[in-house]
């Protein structure tokens, strides 16, 4: 009978061994349940803002100010957005009326968007949303998204 093999079988059992040791002191005796701490529940993300969406009116830092703005289109971490102000601006064409309160403003002040004041910012730069805007109004800017 054959036993050259029993040298080799002897030396995976021992290295087995050596392994299971090693990794039992490697965890210590956390890797039992002793001493641990009780898992914390994952958080709550139901309310959590996430990612902008196309039609929504967010606040963004730009410029180095937060103000809100009319997300157009989403890339990616590029966002295209359309800027809104409080201020109307008669020299410029096309300046469309939102309905007051529309950026979350608790004064309910009037704003207006800018169709001309399109940009690129990062989804990073986003704060905060504000709410959705109107069917009716996505309808007719829905095309500067690009």
């Amino acid at each position: 009978m054959d036993t050259s093999w029993w040298p080799a079988l002897a030396a995976v059992v021992v290295l087995a061994l050596v392994a299971a040791v090693v990794d039992g002191w490697g965890r210590g005796r956390r890797s039992r349940g002793a001493g641990r701490s009780p898992r914390r529940p994952a958080p709550d993300t139901s309310d959590a803002p996430g990612l902008p969406r196309a039609a929504e009116i967010w606040w963004a830092v730009a410029d180095e100010a937060e103000r809100p703005f009319l997300v157009l289109s989403v890339r990616g971490d590029v966002v295209r957005v359309a800027t809104i102000t409080t201020r109307f601006h008669e020299e410029q064409a096309g300046v469309i009326p939102l309905p007051p309160g529309a950026v979350g403003d608790v004064r309910g002040r009037a704003s207006f968007l800018e169709p001309e004041g399109v940009r690129e910012l990062w989804a990073g730069d986003f704060r905060r949303r504000a709410g959705v805007v109107d069917p009716t109004l996505w309808d007719q800017v829905r095309y500067l998204g690009g």
